[in-house]
């Protein structure tokens, strides 16, 4: 019973992990959809590792350590391959020059400062009630929502005719755009933003204006949108934690 009480916390993580790895498996394979679950199934297990390592007082420097190695796979590896695959595509051209690579490479930059805010976070201290840059659960939220709305709907326009025309009309706005995009993503995930977590310091509802504000205009947002609204969730939510930065303690 000690037994799984102190290592069901890590029995999640695993979880995670093993989520994480079918869901970058299926995204290589083009399974676009098996991996938007599998996702949801890690996003799920990394909330409720922590909730139970807490409730049941399991918490351990190895309980850290596997939680940021099964994230590096659910949220570090899967949206690089996502921004790879979206500009695999382009070939190698960019804003009419011919790199000497594919630029669908440079999609794994994503995975790569995903790899270094991780390791800043479990060095950093001060993040207890919030975040200092954006999360990597929230960075795959974006970076996926994107692509799996390019690959649901036709007519956001990015498929092989769409590529065609961007290259007939010598506009390379397209593969420009997606590096910028990782560039964003990237420097986010190290920056010294901070963040809103739904980690409650007080219950004062002063001390919670904005997680209120986050839930509720998140709310609205996917019940008025659907599911083209989960980008732009993440997109809110990064400008609802602008505004409120003093209050961010």
């Amino acid at each position: 019973m000690n037994f799984l009480r102190n290592n069901l916390a890590n029995m999640l993580t695993l979880g995670n992990l093993f989520s994480g790895s079918i869901g970058a498996i299926a995204l290589i394979e083009g399974n676009y959809k098996t991996t938007a679950i599998c996702i949801i199934i890690s996003l799920v297990l990394d909330f409720f590792d922590g909730f139970i390592a807490r409730a049941l007082k399991s918490n351990s420097n190895l309980g850290v350590q596997l939680d940021s190695l099964a994230d590096m796979v659910s949220f570090g590896l899967i949206p690089g391959l996502a921004m790879y695959k979206m500009l695999e595509p382009f070939g190698n051209e960019v804003f009419g020059m011919n790199l000497p690579f594919e630029l669908k490479y440079l999609g794994l930059f994503i995975t790569l400062f995903s790899c270094l805010r991780l390791a800043i976070f479990n060095l950093d201290e001060e993040q207890k009630y919030y975040f200092k840059g954006l999360n990597t659960p929230s960075n795959t939220v974006l970076i996926f929502g994107i692509y799996f709305l390019i690959q649901e709907y036709e007519n956001f326009g990015y498929n092989s005719e769409f590529v065609n025309v961007l290259h007939e009309s010598n506009i390379e706005f397209g593969s420009g755009f997606f590096l910028l995009l990782t560039l964003l993503s990237s420097w986010l995930l190290i920056s010294p933003i901070k963040m809103i977590a739904m980690k409650f310091k007080s219950m004062k509802l002063q001390d919670n204006y904005p997680k209120l504000a986050l839930l509720i205009g998140g709310i609205l947002i996917l019940i008025i949108l659907g599911i083209v609204g989960i980008p732009l969730l993440i997109i809110y939510y990064i400008l609802i934690s602008l505004i409120f930065q003093k209050q961010l303690n």
